[in-house]
């Protein structure tokens, strides 16, 4: 028999779009032979609905697109995925339908419990296994976390299942592919039973579900690899109850996948949120330089827009390199100096309020009003365009609060909220492998905000490499502060980058969304309280 994978990107509350998506990957899948279909999680309602699960009438609503799919889904079979309300509990299900009826509906037996999906929140734990019989293949079924969390008293043994169907909304990270592979090679290896995934693809608020569905036969060999990144149906041919050897997508490096899931994140928030386009502050700097090639990317030359706001401290050459990106790329670019606004601000505040900046440079308010400025501009343009703005900050600033509130983190979503600025180099690298379109001169230079004379990131802060090693350790690994010293990492930037972790969340809590890469973001992952006596290190005297 012949197996499809549909890997589809769906769009939560677009209940009618999701179901119209499914009948249309069954349609491609009867013609192409195909005997059984099947979809990733919760394919109805997108994933995940969250608070729209508590809505009565979104559950009434997914019921009914379940319910045109059995009538129009005809002498094929199909596994589908939705949210399921049966004798007053919501369960999440996997219906198999053929022939105008659902024939089995499997509930979800492991609920994920992860900061992204608390599934536990919203649903109720199914009890009861899935085995169906079709031309004498015996399939299971189970639904993401029942698989990638695993829990050996519930997995059925060769005799009773030939394969295993698993739906699932998988969201990107760094390697994320690795363990799924490593979880399936122990399962097979446990089981002797082959796997196929059907995983979700596309960007949801702050996360991007790769797809990356495959299978594996009951020797742990894989057979199907599908492109990441993309809506594919892809065909599965089952010989001696097993799946047979196909197409394999190409591996990618790494950085190749995160670009990819940062240009997919990006096109995904602006098309599925109904903006018509996208517009930033180019700086001349890495950052925006990076935060522009994306933006470009994902959504066409024609739909995105560039600001670039200098002031007395802008250098000759960030406007050179700054132009002569926009100029590679093809966009529509604004030049609109701030000096005058700067100088009517630094005159107000002087003469009403009584605020001047300090003669040694370390009063930041002078800075500030700079971004402030900028921002305020950035908005303007968006309220008379509609188009999004996209900030351009990353996760090294975000960490240790590199970055000013309703200044350059005004905006509606931060691309870069979860790349770290050591990775920002590596991908402007891997972007220019592509084609050249970040001049090498924005690369090489010393990374500077610009709002003062002579100014260098690392006036204030440890260099980027030694920096990013402790927000990851700290962040992303939970690494106590003894743990990052054993890194060879001195005791004073330990402690200085930790204290300003945890008194900048207030900053991080008013930032906009952004595309989550790592295992650990400021998004949804991260959950520390802003007000808090907890000292993870006591700063020295003289930080």
């Amino acid at each position: 028999m012949r197996i499809a994978i549909a890997q589809i990107n769906c769009t939560v509350g677009d209940i009618t779009g999701n179901v119209a998506k499914i009948i249309d990957a069954v349609r491609q899948a009867k013609t192409a032979g195909a005997e059984l279909v099947i979809t990733p999680e919760l394919a109805i309602s997108g994933y995940p609905p969250s608070d729209l699960l508590l809505r009565e009438t979104f559950c009434q609503a997914c019921a009914a697109g379940l319910m045109e799919l059995v009538k129009a889904v005809g002498d094929i079979t199909l596994v589908v995925g939705h949210p399921n309300f049966e004798e007053g509990k919501l369960y999440n299900a996997a219906s198999v339908i053929h022939q105008g009826k659902i024939i089995h509906t499997y509930h979800k037996r492991i609920l994920n419990k992860s900061p992204f999906f608390n599934e536990t929140y919203y649903f109720d734990t199914g009890t009861k296994p899935c085995i169906f019989e079709l031309n004498g293949i015996k399939f299971g079924i189970f639904i993401c976390s029942d698989f990638w969390i695993g829990n050996p008293s519930i997995a059925p043994t060769r005799s009773e299942c030939h394969i295993l169907l698993v739906l699932s909304a998988s969201a990107y990270h760094i390697n994320k592919q690795v363990s799924r592979y490593q979880i399936t090679h122990r399962f097979i290896k446990q089981t002797g039973i082959a796997v196929i995934h059907a995983n979700l693809v596309g960007g949801q608020d702050e996360l991007v579900f790769d797809g990356a569905s495959f299978a594996m036969n009951h020797r742990g060999e894989l057979t199907h690899q599908l492109q990441e990144f993309a809506e594919v149906i892809e065909l599965i041919d089952i010989h001696n109850q097993q799946p047979t050897k196909g197409q394999l997508a190409a591996p990618q490096l790494p950085i190749a996948s995160i670009y990819q899931a940062l240009c997919l994140g990006v096109k995904d928030y602006i098309r599925k949120n109904g903006f018509p386009g996208a517009l930033l502050g180019l700086s001349g700097g890495v950052d925006s330089a990076l935060t522009l090639a994306i933006a470009v990317d994902a959504l066409g030359a024609d739909n995105v827009r560039t600001v670039m706001m200098p002031s007395q401290y802008t250098a000759d050459i960030s406007l050179a390199d700054a132009n002569e990106m926009v100029e590679l790329l093809g966009i529509k670019h604004y030049q609109c100096s701030i000096q005058s606004l700067f100088d009517q601000y630094l005159s107000t505040v002087e003469a009403d309020l009584h605020i001047s900046p300090d003669p040694n440079g370390s009063n930041t308010m002078p800075e500030n009003l700079q971004a402030r400025i900028r921002g305020t501009l950035l908005m303007a343009l968006s309220n008379q365009s509609g188009s999004i703005v996209l900030t351009t900050g990353n996760k090294s600033e975000m960490a240790v609060g590199y970055c000013t509130l309703y200044g350059d983190m005004a905006g509606g979503f931060a691309v870069l909220k979860d790349v770290s600025k050591t990775m920002v180099y590596q991908l402007c690298e891997y972007r220019n492998q592509i084609s050249p379109v970040i001049p090498v001169r924005i690369i090489q230079r010393a990374p500077s905000a610009e709002l003062r004379a002579n100014q260098t990131d690392q006036d204030t802060l440890p260099p980027y490499e030694i920096l990013d090693a402790i927000i990851e350790a700290y962040v992303e690994k939970n690494y106590s502060p003894a743990e990052i010293m054993a890194l060879n990492h001195n005791e004073a930037d330990v402690a200085r980058v930790i204290h300003l972790i945890h008194m900048n969340e207030y900053k991080r809590r008013q930032s906009p969304p952004g595309i989550r890469i790592t295992h650990c973001d400021f998004g949804t992952a991260w959950h520390y309280p802003i007000t808090s006596n907890y000292q993870a290190w006591s700063i020295p005297k003289d930080g």
